[in-house]
């Protein structure tokens, strides 16, 4: 008997097989999971689209909320409109919005390059270069 073949015939009897071929007495006792006091792990899936059987609502009335909601944000445009703004004024906001945003992610992608080169925090060159951390 060479040793490969002694090792097999120990673990046949001892040793815990975790593949579905393996000893299914011995399923129980394997937990691949470490344990958690935070959540329980080894709980049942349960999916975050399941919809309770009294949330359920007729076709009718889903269409009626939706009439209820379109009728809200019609008359919300109605007064913003009297107000006096305008659609076209509101995607030029917008569109600078995204302009400012990506000016911004460059701005804070430069910080942190040079806070690698530098050896420090991004946080030390805000106030080395006088900005708030809010910006």
């Amino acid at each position: 008997m060479n040793t490969e073949q002694s090792v097999e015939t120990i673990c046949e009897s001892h040793c815990p097989v975790s593949t579905p071929e393996g000893n299914d007495s011995k399923k129980g006792q394997l937990k691949r999971t470490p344990l958690s006091k935070f959540k329980k792990i080894h709980s049942h899936f349960k999916s975050p689209l399941q919809v309770l059987e009294s949330a359920k609502v007729s076709p009718a009335e889903e269409v009626e909320e939706l009439e209820r909601r379109r009728e809200q944000l019609d008359t919300e445009i109605a007064q913003l409109e009297a107000e006096g703004y305008r659609v076209e004024e509101l995607e030029h906001h917008i569109d600078k919005l995204h302009e400012y945003n990506d000016i911004k992610d460059i701005g804070q992608s430069l910080l942190g390059r040079i806070a690698a080169l530098r050896g420090t925090t991004t946080r030390d060159l805000y106030a080395h270069f006088g900005l708030e951390l809010d910006d």
